[in-house]
């Protein structure tokens, strides 16, 4: 896992495996969070839009809810 934030933009990003993949699809979970998943349906990152803001609040999501939407 690895995690970068962008303070000129206020970006959040989780990378979520160890290998770089093309992101086959982005799902909004919750504002300003957002789940990016490869071709065969894996979550491989986690973006949150204006961090500094959100950071602080409990974020929660199921992921299996995440299966339906790939």
């Amino acid at each position: 896992m690895k995690i970068e934030y962008d303070s000129r933009h206020d970006l959040l990003y989780i990378y979520l495996s160890d290998t770089v993949k093309k992101v086959a699809k982005t799902i909004k979970i919750t504002p300003g969070v957002h789940a990016d998943f490869d071709r065969s349906g894996k979550l491989t990152g986690i973006e949150i839009l204006d961090a500094s803001t959100l950071i602080d609040q409990k974020i929660e999501f199921d992921l299996s809810q995440m299966k339906e939407l790939v």
